[in-house]
């Protein structure tokens, strides 16, 4: 049998997929639940792209207390790196929506455009890999991690020792994760 190719077909995933078939359990009120969800996936990933570019480009919103315009608008003027990679090792890496380090502070902000609540935490772990990544003590640095959601920013500064408590985590979990692989 000669099958149709669909080659345009080449990298998509339905929404209704064979390999995330728990759709098939739904009824239509959690298929439209669940829709709605994939939705705002979709749009958090255009608008973070979108701001990736207004920050390559400096190109500033218009001033306001909208979530997206104020992250734009910090990066811009903080002169941050948008969606930068993070990495320590093969098992253990991330990116960062925005960072910059100048004159010994390290600044991490993440944008968020979804309902639920976010955490810190995730800011933390990409400032535990970055100083695992360019091996600087997070003792030595000050931080501000930010975090935008919801028309609001949280900032959160005392971060150091959680970083520390991060790093060693995240060494101890790695050689934990190669020994694993080589079977032991």
């Amino acid at each position: 049998m000669d099958f149709n190719t669909h080659s345009e077909l080449a990298g998509l995933h339905a929404f209704l997929s064979a390999s995330k078939y728990h759709w098939i359990n739904y009824d239509e009120e959690k298929l439209s639940v669940s829709y709605k969800k994939f939705l705002a996936t979709q749009r958090g990933t255009r608008l973070h792209d979108f701001a990736c570019e207004c920050i390559q480009l400096g190109v500033k919103l218009p001033k306001s207390r909208k979530t997206l315009n104020l992250y734009v608008n910090d990066a811009i003027g903080y002169k941050m790196t948008p969606e930068q990679p993070l990495f320590y090792s093969e098992n253990c890496f991330g990116t960062a929506d925005a960072i910059c380090f100048r004159q010994n502070l390290l600044r991490i902000h993440d944008l968020k455009t979804g309902e639920t609540p976010a955490s810190i935490h995730q800011l933390i772990v990409y400032a535990a890999l970055f100083c695992l990544e360019y091996r600087i003590n997070p003792q030595d640095i000050g931080m501000e991690l930010r975090l935008y959601q919801l028309d609001e920013v949280i900032v959160h500064t005392q971060a150091q020792e959680e970083v520390k408590l991060v790093m060693d985590k995240i060494i101890v979990f790695d050689k934990r994760i190669a020994k694993m692989k080589i079977g032991e």
